[in-house]
């Protein structure tokens, strides 16, 4: 049980969560990508007023590690880095899709899959696969999609798609059994069960050395 500052800036919209013992404190956002950099270091002032709290009693440091935007992930992580390495914290990764299929899980449980998706330009898309208990059934990865890129899904069961890339996924897939799109709106505070989770097993990250996961060389969610 941990007091744990959350850092997501994978996507176009950007936000910091305050946890303790796995619980949400409060979360700020931003929906402008190109002020990811400028707002994230105010944000995370911002809560520990908010909350009457100093560097010293945090715990850890979460980031959204990706994938998503090339230049979003290394604002996120630079920033967490740098707060790790000054208050000398342990820094914790977690997966940007991962994290968004246990948000997707708080309000709609059941034996699902779930496949989160990141617009990555054209037809492409970050996308991966977890059952109900986030446990990975596809890995994560950019892919081209085609008209059966997920029959191995919903060929078995009910298969959420979410995320702002699963709009083409829609409208190339069209109506099919299986295949729900609920909406779905991207949050810091959905990485809480699993950095709780990571900070329980001391599974930390090497804070001069850790990278972001790309998946590939470039992504700009804001230019076609």
């Amino acid at each position: 049980m941990a007091l744990i500052l959350h850092i997501d800036t994978a996507t176009a919209i950007g936000s910091v969560a305050l946890s303790r013992n796995g619980e949400a404190l409060e979360t700020l956002e931003n929906t402008e990508q190109r002020d990811h950099a400028a707002t994230v270091v105010l944000f995370i002032q911002r809560l520990l007023e908010n909350h009457r709290l100093s560097h010293e009693e945090i715990d850890a440091v979460a980031v959204s590690a990706g994938p998503g935007s090339y230049t979003g992930l290394r604002v996120g992580l630079a920033t967490a880095k740098g707060l790790c390495y000054t208050w000398q914290k342990p820094l914790i990764a977690i997966s940007t899709l991962q994290m968004m299929a246990a948000g997707l899980q708080q309000t709609h449980p059941g034996d699902v899959y779930y496949v989160p998706m990141i617009d990555a330009r054209r037809m492409e898309v970050f996308a991966a696969a977890y059952d109900n208990t986030l446990e990975t059934v596809m890995e994560p990865q950019a892919m081209i999609l085609t008209p059966d890129a997920f029959q191995s899904l919903i060929s078995v069961k009910n298969t959420l798609f979410f995320g702002d890339g699963a709009l083409k996924w829609q409208e190339l897939a069209g109506v099919r059994p299986n295949m729900q799109f609920p909406s779905y709106h991207i949050s810091a505070a959905h990485m809480i069960p699993l950095a709780e989770k990571a900070f329980a097993a001391k599974d930390f990250q090497d804070v001069a050395y850790f990278a972001p996961h790309y998946l590939k060389a470039f992504f700009h969610p804001g230019k076609k």
